[in-house]
């Protein structure tokens, strides 16, 4: 078990930057090129919203990484060179490493559409000569020293970026657990009586740090299951049919159009498409008449002004999910405020339609802040997913 935090944050998010980049960011997870199961490119910059650290090489090297469910089926490192004389984040000394590899420009375990630079499974990119950032494709032993008992895998695969790759974040790098063959949730050992992974997410209500936990015993009592769904064209993503939503305090049900819900660590908020999100504004609104409506905080619309009140009240919104499990978002995760530790402040309804469509088969994203409270189970090869309430 890794524990895991908002980088240098104490367990605090970045509030402007979840406002501002938050869209951005959810939009960034489904325009990664990809052909079948072959990512087309490596991205130069990467961010992640949590962070654990892991070991990678002989010896080994700890590096503070990112980790993702939805990142395109590679795990990426900023490694040596840099392309200067000192790299402006922790990277990897691939030359000190007496166990890595390099992967051949036409093994299948080569992600690149196309190498340039050989036999190896490497890319440099160009613009009008001068290059911007390179890639190469190797393997390696990852170790993850922070788990009981400690966890090493042999021959992990791993994109190092060169040259030019930068980090928004300050991390070293982004750790893949996403349903590729590749991925640390395939590669993990595993038993009839574990999963894949589950993580708690830390609350910024909390002093308490979450945590990653790779190989996890299967949870036993209160933990709700969904059957994973598959869309080809989002083949690495953790999908699931989200059927409805319910508002506690009354009003009609709000069905889901046809289509699958994305599990995401890479957006803060819920987002719906246009007309079930704006079902479940209208029946939010009603329900808060009685308070002062707020001017919007970036792309949430449904604020409202707390500040000076004793107490106050907002409906439970519930996530149903087509077996009958509802995932239960009470105040501090269905609403999001403009102080996190003082919600006698301006708070808004957490979800929100994005201004671009959602992908062919996608009808809502589950983000972050409707996932904290919960330890998330990832039981990979039976294909379902679950939660349990109130465990972090």
């Amino acid at each position: 078990m890794s524990q895991c935090s908002p980088l240098g944050s104490a367990g605090k998010r970045n509030r402007l930057s979840s406002l501002q980049n938050d869209e951005r960011r959810l939009h960034s997870l489904f325009t990664v090129p990809v052909t079948g199961n072959r990512p087309g490119s490596t991205p130069s910059t990467w961010e992640s919203e949590y962070h654990i650290v892991i070991g990678y090489g002989t010896p080994v090297q700890n590096l503070t990484v990112g980790f993702n469910i939805g990142s395109g089926g590679q795990t990426f490192l900023q490694c040596k060179p840099c392309g200067d004389s000192t790299c402006n984040i922790p990277a990897f000394d691939q030359s000190q490493s007496s166990s890595i590899a390099p992967v051949p420009c036409g093994s299948p375990d080569c992600p690149l559409r196309n190498c340039t630079t050989g036999s190896t499974c490497s890319v440099i990119v160009k613009d009008k000569g001068v290059v911007q950032y390179g890639a190469a494709v190797v393997t390696d032993t990852l170790t993850l020293s922070q788990s009981t008992p400690i966890t090493t895998l042999e021959n992990f695969r791993v994109t190092c970026l060169e040259m030019g790759a930068t980090t928004t974040d300050s991390s070293s790098g982004l750790l893949d657990l996403s349903r590729d063959k590749h991925s640390l949730a395939y590669r993990a050992p595993s038993a009839p009586d574990t999963v894949a992974f589950s993580y708690c997410l830390p609350s910024e209500l909390s002093v308490d740090q979450g945590f990653l936990s790779i190989g996890a015993p299967r949870p036993e009592g209160n933990v709700s299951y969904i059957a994973l769904r598959s869309n080809t064209a989002l083949p690495n993503m953790y999908l699931v049919r989200l059927a409805g939503l319910d508002l506690s305090n009354g009003g009609p049900h709000i069905p889901i159009p046809a289509g699958d819900a994305v599990i995401a660590l890479h957006s803060t908020f819920t987002y719906l498409k246009p007309e079930t999100y704006a079902a479940l504004r209208d029946q939010f609104k009603a329900q808060m008449e009685r308070y002062p409506a707020a001017p919007p905080m970036g792309i949430l619309d449904t604020c409202y002004n707390f500040t000076g009140l004793r107490s106050f009240g907002a409906p439970t919104v519930y996530l149903r999910f087509d077996n009958g499990v509802s995932m239960v978002l009470g105040i501090p995760v269905a609403m999001y405020f403009q102080e996190r530790d003082n919600p006698f402040s301006v708070g808004c309804l957490a979800f929100a339609s994005p201004v671009w469509s959602f992908p062919p088969g996608v009808s809502a994203v589950i983000g972050t802040l409707a996932q904290e409270g919960a330890e998330m189970v990832y039981d990979v090869r039976a294909e379902k997913v679950g939660f349990i309430p109130g465990r972090c």
